[in-house]
């Protein structure tokens, strides 16, 4: 089941997907010295939404944050909290763990998602740029 919404998150972005990067993500998930995390949004014993989530250190204020990497719920499911109770949930793990904040990126015509986002967070200041190796 984690496959198959995983699957639909990379489509939702236009990012292929292999069996690799699947493997990969899935063992990161599952061995807990690994730094990513996960939840899980379920409704009638089925996942229908996941969001995976870690540590971020944030040198300038000597603390730790959290980041959301990813953040998806099934097409048939959207639009029934799901997403919004998982990020409620990444916000009882964040106090837990003393993360004043937590953090993540949206396309910026993902108007959908950010509709929620603007009910529960505050859009940043910040440009996002990306250094290829």
């Amino acid at each position: 089941a984690w496959q198959r919404l995983y699957r639909g998150y990379a489509a939702f972005y236009g990012v292929p997907m292999s069996s690799e990067i699947l493997s990969t993500t899935w063992s990161w998930l599952l061995d807990p010295e690994h730094p990513l995390e996960g939840l899980l949004a379920v409704q009638d014993d089925q996942p229908i939404g996941l969001a995976h989530f870690r540590p971020q250190p944030r040198p300038l204020y000597g603390e730790t944050a959290g980041f959301l990497d990813d953040l998806f719920v099934a097409p048939a499911n959207r639009r029934t909290g799901a997403a919004r109770l998982l990020l409620e949930e990444l916000a009882r793990v964040a106090r837990s763990r003393d993360w004043r904040t937590v953090r993540w990126i949206t396309a910026a015509d993902n108007a959908t998602a950010r509709r929620l986002y603007d009910q529960l967070a505050s859009e940043t200041d910040w440009v996002t740029y990306e250094l290829k190796s």
